[in-house]
């Protein structure tokens, strides 16, 4: 099963158990985020992916230079946290196809909110060997256009849920990115970005490996 397939029977499974008032203002806040047009002022291919200097699990500083470890391409794909059911199948999906994304010369990083000892639990849960890096209070993430904050309303359904956002990011903002993905060059052109403003979508790794294959030929 393709990871855009399981998000997709996650997200059907999810749907028939949670009440219909509950789901409304989920949907409804999905929405706002679509209104307000969140997508369009993300990165787009062609664009330049700026640079970073963010903690590791280990709280030590890591750079996009040296987050690629000298490969011409990578993929930096931001995750909610380890909170979401999603992002987890995501990073399942993502560490099960790695060996096939840096047979292609890429490097993969991931970038979460969460705090350096939470995303290290996350790493160890999936056992992740790529880089896992923590944007403290979301700046990288801001200074891509990709920051929201999550209403009221959620938060009261994240809290029903016992979900605590404020407790694994480390702050009170209750703000996430969208769980984006690039496809770089070493020089951070972009080759291939997604940016949805719905949570329950990712950049299935199948088209990460086209973007990459592309590039091989065109070298």
């Amino acid at each position: 099963m393709s990871l855009t397939q399981e998000l997709l029977a996650a997200n059907q499974t999810n749907r028939a158990n949670i009440p219909g008032e509950t789901l409304a203002k989920m949907d409804a806040a999905t929405q706002a985020l679509l209104d307000d047009h969140i997508e369009d002022r993300a990165p787009k291919a062609g664009d330049t992916l700026p640079g970073f200097n963010l903690p590791g699990v280990d709280g030590s500083k890591v750079s996009l230079t040296d987050a690629l470890n000298g490969k011409p391409f990578g993929v930096v794909t931001f995750y909610r946290g380890g909170w979401c059911p999603y992002c987890n199948i995501q990073l399942a999906h993502l560490q099960n196809r790695l060996p096939e994304i840096e047979a292609l010369n890429a490097e993969l990083i991931a970038i979460t909110p969460e705090t350096p000892d939470n995303s290290l639990n996350t790493k160890e849960k999936h056992d992740l060997s790529f880089a896992v890096l923590s944007d403290i209070d979301n700046s990288y993430a801001r200074e891509l256009g990709m920051v929201f904050a999550l209403p009221d309303s959620i938060r009261e359904i994240y809290g029903q849920f016992g979900l605590d956002v404020a407790k694994f990011n480390g702050n009170d903002d209750w703000e996430l990115p969208l769980p984006a993905t690039f496809v770089i060059k070493a020089d951070g052109e972009i080759l291939h970005a997604f940016t949805p403003a719905d949570y329950t979508k990712r950049l299935d790794p199948d088209v990460i490996l086209e973007v990459l294959r592309k590039q091989q030929v065109a070298a």
